[in-house]
């Protein structure tokens, strides 16, 4: 596993980290997910992402991640890197959401409980809030350092000019922004628009979530829509009417480029976003082997000049590019 720089701090990240933002409910079996956390710290997946809100229900992926590591990983606990966030809905009432001091140590001190953790390693504000001024919620990030219950800063989807604005407020009060946390794949390349340019700036890492796009940036949809598929469901984050005869065609396309260079579809896209600036991408899974096969992804990382223009030239077939 290749381990890369966090922006100018001293912190590596593993090139794949394992997010929980699915697969770590209560609707799938604790031996599963125990299953694929050990996979994933075998193969070197030092870094696992969670929220307050991951689920279902909100809590639930934290509360299954601390029981997992009192069961297996306590031993190791200075060997991994363990991140959560606040400011979606967590729990009904003025404080359960959104940015204010008060909402952001609340829910920390919430997931240290149910992570069966004295500290996290990095605490984001998981969405910027459009009523609480910004010198408000970077100085309850400042606090959570200061008191030791986070070891870092991080923003996850800010704009270039609010990434800006939050690192200026945390460099001043002393504690640096280390990361930040967007939306970016092959098919939603907003973060090109000016984010990882103002992160090189202001050196911060990032660490990308959603690079297969939900999933379609896999072999799954290369013969359209298959019966159990997330697009297939009642999924918000996918749906049927997604998948085109042109987004299909795109896919397959990319997928022979794939197949040449010796990788799945899947792995080639995870090489993708990290191909220049990016520290690290987020990764889901169902189960080990799904795990085992993206953190595969990471033996073949460079592209040459002609692979990403055949690269770019399908990808001007997608409709919202």
């Amino acid at each position: 596993m290749p381990y890369r720089r966090t922006g100018r701090s001293g912190l590596r990240l593993p090139a794949i980290s394992l997010g929980l933002w699915h697969n770590f409910g209560t609707d799938r079996a604790l031996e599963t997910q125990q299953a694929i956390v050990r996979r994933a710290f075998d193969l070197g997946v030092t870094h696992f992402d969670l929220a307050n809100n991951y689920g279902p229900p909100p809590g639930a992926a934290e509360t299954a991640f601390g029981r997992i590591v009192r069961q297996d990983l306590r031993p190791y606990r200075d060997e991994f890197l363990v991140s959560t966030k606040a400011g979606h809905l967590m729990w009904p009432g003025p404080y359960g959401e959104w940015g204010s001091r008060k909402s952001l140590l609340a829910s920390l001190d919430q997931s240290l409980t149910r992570l069966g953790l004295d500290h996290v390693d990095i605490f984001y504000s998981h969405r910027p809030d459009p009523d609480t001024p910004l010198e408000e919620t970077m100085g309850a990030l400042h606090t959570a350092v200061q008191q030791g219950k986070a070891l870092y800063a991080g923003i996850s989807n800010y704009s270039p000019e609010q990434t800006r604005r939050a690192a200026a407020i945390l460099r001043e009060l002393g504690t640096p922004l280390l990361i930040h946390q967007p939306r970016y794949s092959m098919l939603d390349r907003q973060p090109e628009g000016g984010l990882l340019e103002t992160l090189s700036e202001i050196g911060a890492g990032s660490i990308v979530y959603s690079p297969l796009a939900q999933g379609m940036l896999s072999s799954r949809y290369l013969d359209g829509v298959p019966e159990g598929s997330r697009a297939a469901s009642a999924s918000p984050f996918l749906s049927s009417e997604q998948i085109t005869g042109q987004t299909v065609a795109m896919l397959r396309g990319l997928n022979d480029v794939a197949r040449e260079r010796g990788q799945s579809l899947a792995q080639m896209a995870l090489a993708w976003v990290l191909r220049d600036s990016v520290t690290s991408a987020l990764v889901g899974a169902s189960s080990p082997e799904q795990l085992a096969d993206s953190v595969a992804a990471s033996g073949r990382l460079g592209f040459d000049e002609a692979e990403l223009t055949r690269i770019e030239e399908l990808l001007a077939q997608h409709p919202s590019l």
